[in-house]
């Protein structure tokens, strides 16, 4: 087991001159860069864009479905990272309706579960293929309230690590939190981010 070592890739505008900016978090297995290429194909010429880096290029250990504890002290290190820099960024001025997350696959499950423990009028999150973390779903954990914050979940199905309940599910929590959420499952999709779902992320968080 293991915690993560602060390893932040920037790119697009400097923050000292940024009016927003946008927290990528990449899956298993890939990395900072990797989902900071994000940013071109949707388009994000006016953010500070920021992406951590998973030590072992993985969040944590098992899947996003097995009891939290076997996942820690990985995860909680995840969130504390994420964390961290969310402050930096509130820090440097910029309000937390100008702060936006986008995530995929493992990155996804932890920006959710992320927004989840900290609810409040994000500018807007994205999760490409992801749901709240755990076995079971503790409640407790999820407070706050997102004021209509706009949020896009998409998924395949059938998808081989992320099943369609858990997303509906985090959807229906959500709602209840005071998001606005926009939820697409793409049938027969492979474990990946199309451009259609590129198209809704432009569509409905950063248009």
């Amino acid at each position: 087991m293991y915690t993560h070592q602060k390893e932040i890739h920037a790119a697009g505008i400097p923050l000292a001159e940024a009016r927003k900016a946008i927290l990528f978090i990449h899956g298993r297995g890939a990395s900072a860069e990797d989902i900071l290429s994000l940013s071109d194909h949707l388009e994000i010429s006016d953010a500070a864009l920021f992406a951590p880096q998973a030590t072992n290029n993985s969040w944590y250990p098992y899947s996003f479905l097995a009891p939290v504890s076997e996942n820690q002290p990985a995860l909680s290190s995840a969130l504390d990272l994420i964390a961290g820099v969310v402050a930096d960024i509130k820090d440097a001025g910029i309000p937390h309706d100008q702060i936006y997350f986008v995530g995929f696959s493992q990155g996804a499950c932890l920006t959710l579960e992320y927004i989840g423990r900290n609810a409040e009028r994000f500018g807007g999150a994205v999760a490409f293929t992801g749901g709240l973390i755990g076995k079971e779903i503790n409640m407790s954990n999820y407070k706050g309230n997102f004021d209509r914050m706009p949020l896009l979940l998409t998924t395949g199905d059938p998808d081989p690590h992320v099943p369609v309940s858990r997303v509906e599910l985090t959807k229906l929590i959500m709602e209840k939190m005071g998001a606005a959420v926009t939820m697409k499952i793409f049938p027969g999709r492979s474990h990946t981010i199309s451009k259609p779902e590129i198209d809704l992320a432009k569509q409905f968080i950063f248009k």
